[in-house]
């Protein structure tokens, strides 16, 4: 196999993951990587392993660079097992090595794996000289686990931030250059919303440390290296972890006789009416996760259900709580629903996003079909309400 170079010295030894369409209830269309990389010095570095069953395909990366029996030490960044799965093989391969990680780090890698492996533990400011090269070690946590870590190479102006400034994208490509920015731009955002957005401030606070770092490339732990647009991720990140939001609405909904999606687009009308872009987004075709994605920025967030068995469709309830977990701050709700003759859906959502924190416009609930008249009612009792208070 053709080594892939990221930087003089240091190879790019991770996998492709073509098939996966889901990854733990985020859909990922474009299937993912798993990067690895290889860093060979007077000694040599592995840094993070891969996912357990791409494991041939990383020693076949490997060993187009060296012999893996080589290896003297294996960087654990996070010990989640898309990363670290290979550990147990690739320790009895390089049974000298020493595994680095953060104090986190070392207690979950124990959890996971029972091992006896020779372990050196690491904080934000400790460094390992290599040869000419120096790891220099930021622990990241909560970025997205406690044992999160970032390893620095100032001599290669190289970061290595394990799943910070990531996106699942199975590509060939391996540098930012080589793939369109909106693609990039679109993936990386998704990767955000869906996993790294509950932890705004501890993201704030990573931002903050690496900020003074000469950097010139960021190469994270999944999809494409980071060279030519490190200024626009970073800004990105920056905007996406101060819960920076557009005048933008969402309107999340699932219907059973279309009632309620004539509700959700009397709603969509009343944020046209006050020039502020809304998408509606039916849960019945719309995957939760890029759902999340289009919630990134958007100040306004709308979700409706008919009533169904005293409660709410099953698809809306499973939004609110994937939604509730990923927790986004600041934002404006709207509750709005169909009914026969209980009603107790707009109620049930009312309670869900005012327990988001949200700030909440009058609920809309309407029985059975509603009129031309009645829809028409409601575009304009919110319509006032947005130019009100939006």
């Amino acid at each position: 196999m053709k080594k892939t170079a990221v930087k003089s010295g240091i190879y790019w030894v991770g996998a492709i993951d073509w098939n996966i369409r889901n990854f733990h209830g985020y859909s990922t269309n474009r299937g993912t990587t798993y990067n690895s990389y290889l860093v060979e010095d007077q000694k040599t570095v592995l840094v993070d392993t891969v996912k357990r069953p791409f494991l041939e395909e990383m020693l076949e990366r490997v060993r187009a660079v060296t012999d893996i029996s080589k290896v003297d030490y294996v960087v654990s960044s996070h010990a989640e097992m898309d990363h670290s799965g290979c550990l147990p093989e690739i320790m009895k391969l390089c049974p000298r090595a020493t595994v680095i990680t953060s104090p986190n780090g070392e207690k979950s890698l124990k959890k996971h794996y029972s091992h006896d492996w020779k372990v050196r533990v690491v904080n934000s400011g400790d460094k390992v000289i290599i040869g000419k090269r120096t790891l220099n070690f930021l622990l990241i946590p909560m970025v997205h686990w406690p044992d999160s870590m970032a390893t620095y190479i100032p001599e290669d102006k190289l970061l290595l931030p394990n799943d910070a400034f990531g996106q699942h994208i199975a590509s060939v490509e391996r540098f930012d250059d080589q793939v369109e920015w909106e693609v990039l731009r679109s993936e990386a955002a998704k990767y955000y919303a869906n996993i790294v957005l509950p932890y705004g401030a501890q993201v704030a606070k990573a931002l903050e440390a690496v900020s003074g770092l000469d950097i010139d490339m960021i190469a994270p732990s999944h999809g494409i290296i980071w060279k030519e647009r490190i200024s626009e991720i970073a800004e990105l990140y920056t905007k996406w972890s101060s819960n920076t939001t557009l005048q933008k609405a969402v309107i999340v909904y699932d219907t059973m006789w279309n009632s309620t999606g004539k509700i959700a687009e009397a709603v969509r009308r009343a944020f046209d009416e006050n020039s502020i872009k809304a998408l509606p987004m039916n849960l019945s075709f719309t995957h939760i996760s890029d759902v999340m994605t289009e919630l990134l920025d958007a100040k306004y967030i709308c979700v409706g259900s008919p009533t169904l068995n005293n409660g709410i469709l099953p698809t809306v309830a499973s939004f609110l709580a994937y939604m509730k977990g990923l927790a986004p701050r600041n934002r404006k709700g709207l509750s709005f629903g169909s009914y026969g003759w209980g009603g107790q859906s707009v109620g049930i959502i009312d309670d869900e996003l005012k327990g988001c924190g949200f700030d909440m416009f009058n609920s809309v609930k309407e029985r059975w079909v509603p009129s031309r008249e009645e829809l028409c009612d409601i575009t304009e009792r919110v319509a006032e309400e947005i130019s009100k208070g939006g």
